[in-house]
């Protein structure tokens, strides 16, 4: 199994349980979330609860709840939506601690391509929920979703150059 961890602060953010594809040159990634139910699993076993003298909500379990896949898993921590002028500040100081981590080959590419990845997410801003990982350290990696028209399911984005893919 392959997980991938944020480059700046170690946390896990992503495994290759969840296919992603490429977009904006490979900069980003796009990974399907999904709303699961978590917690107890009611199994009808056909009996009439009515003529056992059980209760209508009999084996209603109040820890049932819906959490989306890719958060849960991950530990993702949601923070404030940032307007555009907070969210080109956060880029210009990641972009700056990133690239100093990063090979020359990939550093290259990186600055050739993530102007237009970050001009993709600014036009999307409004409609973007913003994650860290679990360690919630303010140099990190962010995890952006948002819902594609029509969709019940999140879909989310990562910069790819700031994930170090590690066997498991």
């Amino acid at each position: 199994m392959l997980v991938y961890q944020d480059l700046l602060t170690g946390d896990e953010l992503l495994s290759d349980s969840f296919p992603y594809k490429e977009i904006e040159n490979g900069i980003l990634w796009e990974v399907e979330g999904k709303w699961v139910v978590q917690g107890a699993v009611d199994v009808d076993i056909g009996a009439n609860p009515s003529a056992e003298g059980g209760d209508e909500d009999e084996g209603v379990d109040d820890q049932v709840a819906k959490v989306v896949d890719i958060v849960d898993t991950f530990r993702l921590q949601e923070q404030p939506p940032f307007d555009k002028k907070q969210f080109v500040t956060f880029m210009k100081r990641y972009i700056k601690n990133l690239a100093a981590k990063l090979d020359p080959e990939n550093q290259a590419l990186f600055k050739k391509h993530i102007e237009g990845a970050t001009k993709y997410l600014l036009s999307k801003i409004s409609d973007l929920q913003f994650f860290v990982g679990e360690s919630m350290h303010d140099d990190g990696s962010l995890v952006f979703a948002y819902y594609k028209e029509g969709a019940t399911d999140p879909t989310f984005i990562y910069i790819a150059h700031g994930l170090k893919e590690v066997k498991c």
